[in-house]
């Protein structure tokens, strides 16, 4: 049984935990007078479009690619180019199956000029690594590349909405994180309470919204931090539910719809 680190906090909030790839994960988070799932549901996502949310994604597939050839292999395994990225900006890759059918999406950021850190589905974080194995060891054995899964060394948490920045301004330092310093699909590193953070601006739900990466073992202290900084704009948990509801409303691709079911 896989738990994330923000785990705990989710059970005290009563929040129902279901499975999602190998891990448990907050299906939706009750306030009471809320009978229904679908009322804190409702709640969560108009909170992410008003206010501002924050979702545990500590669970997404993460792989770390290094190499002097990690550019060119990664121009190969995604269908858009990545070799022309630029340090300290992210981009949304798209990676298919041999027959041509989607395998697995998600964002990889450049982090050097031959390091990047792929970020997968929760799903398919297992499977992708076997295809990236499989495409060095038998396709293109030539190229320079070492692959490591370091998908529980990460923590990450997503807060998204129209006062996502506001609630980063109150507690990030040693980095900016206004338009300028961090724009879309931008890196920044610096320190919440203290421990050090990766933040990326990036977003699933179509509001303003950013990633915020931690070391695992530091992963409830920033959670805490982060639902601390957005007590002045009403900032809540979402879950599984809200986030399924946030990316259909705003037409994203997922799923049966560009797996071939």
């Amino acid at each position: 049984q896989r738990r994330t680190t923000s785990d705990g906090a989710a059970r005290d909030r009563g929040a129902p935990m279901i499975e999602a790839g190998l891990w448990y994960r907050a299906a939706y988070f009750p306030r009471p007078g809320e009978a229904t799932w679908r009322e804190s549901c409702d709640r969560e996502v108009r909170m992410v479009r008003e206010r501002v949310g924050v979702a545990d994604v500590s669970t997404l597939g993460k792989i770390d690619i290094q190499g002097k050839d990690a550019a060119r292999f990664l121009d190969r395994v995604y269908t858009n180019m990545f070799s022309n990225l630029t340090v300290g900006k992210a981009r949304y890759g798209l990676m298919l199956r041999e027959d041509g059918l989607v395998m697995d999406d998600g964002t990889t950021w450049r982090l050097g000029e031959t390091h990047f850190l792929m970020t997968t589905t929760t799903a398919n974080a297992g499977k992708v690594m076997q295809h990236l194995d499989y495409c060095l060891d038998c396709l293109w054995p030539d190229l320079k590349v070492h692959l490591t899964s370091v998908t529980d060394q990460w923590a990450g948490a997503a807060v998204g909405g129209p006062f996502a920045r506001k609630v980063l301004e109150n507690c990030v330092e040693g980095a900016r994180v206004d338009n300028d310093a961090l724009p879309f699909m931008g890196i920044v590193h610096g320190t919440i309470a203290g421990k050090p953070v990766m933040i990326c601006r990036l977003s699933f739900s179509g509001e303003l919204a950013y990633e915020v990466y931690s070391g695992a073992g530091h992963g409830q202290h920033v959670w805490d931090a982060l639902m601390e900084a957005g007590k002045p704009f009403n900032i809540t948990p979402y879950g599984l539910e809200a986030l399924g509801t946030l990316r259909i409303e705003k037409g994203h691709v997922t799923g049966a719809e560009i797996d071939g079911r």
